[in-house]
């Protein structure tokens, strides 16, 4: 794993807690395997916080793309912006 900016940790914690967002996503954008996402997270976060966050994405099915049910997200507000390449475009 390479070293990360600051920026970039909050947004790969941000991604790893939302429930929608695959962890290939992640690796997509970060180069970041699951194995060390969840690396990344026991290092970043406090104890209870790493424990809460395991037992919530462990086997959950929207954060792995092979166990999903659907092939695209069902919702995406309006008022969300656009983002390509983990950048915000000013198309909105």
């Amino acid at each position: 794993m390479d070293a990360v900016s600051d920026i970039e940790m909050d947004r790969i914690i941000e991604m790893a807690w939302e429930d929608r967002t695959p962890f290939e996503a992640i690796y997509y954008q970060f180069s970041l395997t699951e194995a060390e996402v969840i690396r990344l997270m026991q290092n970043q976060l406090k104890p209870n916080s790493f424990k809460r966050w395991r037992r919530r994405v462990q086997g959950r099915s929207t954060k792995h793309l092979k166990l999903r049910s659907f092939t695209a997200g069902t919702f995406k507000s309006k008022a969300q912006r656009q983002i390509t390449g983990n950048r915000i475009s000013g198309n909105i």
